[in-house]
């Protein structure tokens, strides 16, 4: 009868153990998708300033829109979790595409090479972007289900595995799937 009840008490722990790596596996990939993503925003900030000087020498009197992407790189740059992080970025994204959208007011801005690159970088950027946040949003979405699921939320749950935030575009996510319009 004691060799049933070890037994039985030796498998309750392999499975516990088994559950806690899964979760921390899980845990893990979540850190490293963020960390592809905060890689990706870091490039994008540091392209900013070029983009900045870039137009400021055509549109000097859009200050306005130049100070609003300052402004919101600034405050992208003091984020820390994925919540603000992904909040400030949208801030950011809406005022980089206000300042691109410029170029239009300015042929000779548009035509620049410097611009030029500049702005197919924040492109490439910004596909780089999309993907890491998908890729992260996967990791959280198996994490999140995992530690909801039945065995395993039982030791979840009691070693404080807690469910993550998704990297989410929030309210202007209506903004970001509006179908762009193309004028001749």
């Amino acid at each position: 009868m004691t060799w049933i009840v070890l037994g039985f008490l030796g498998i309750v722990f392999l499975f516990a153990l088994g559950a806690y790596n899964r979760v921390v596996a899980l845990s893990q990939r979540i850190g490293q998708a963020f960390a592809d993503i905060d890689v990706q925003l870091k490039q994008r900030h540091d392209l900013i300033p070029n983009l900045i000087e870039t137009v400021k020498g055509y549109a000097a009197h859009e200050r306005g829109t130049l100070e609003a992407v300052v402004t919101a790189r600034n405050a992208a740059l003091s984020a820390h979790s994925p919540g603000q992080i992904a909040a400030t970025e949208t801030t950011l994204s809406g005022a980089l595409g206000r300042l691109i959208a410029l170029a239009e007011a300015y042929p000779d801005l548009k035509a620049n090479a410097n611009f030029q690159q500049l702005q197919s970088e924040l492109s490439d950027i910004e596909n780089k972007i999309a993907a890491s946040r998908r890729f992260f949003n996967n990791a959280v979405q198996e994490y999140n289900t995992g530690i909801q699921q039945m065995p395993m939320a039982l030791v979840a749950g009691a070693l404080g595995f807690t469910p993550k935030e998704f990297f989410d575009l929030g309210a202007s996510r209506a903004e970001v799937e509006q179908v762009p319009q193309v004028k001749f």
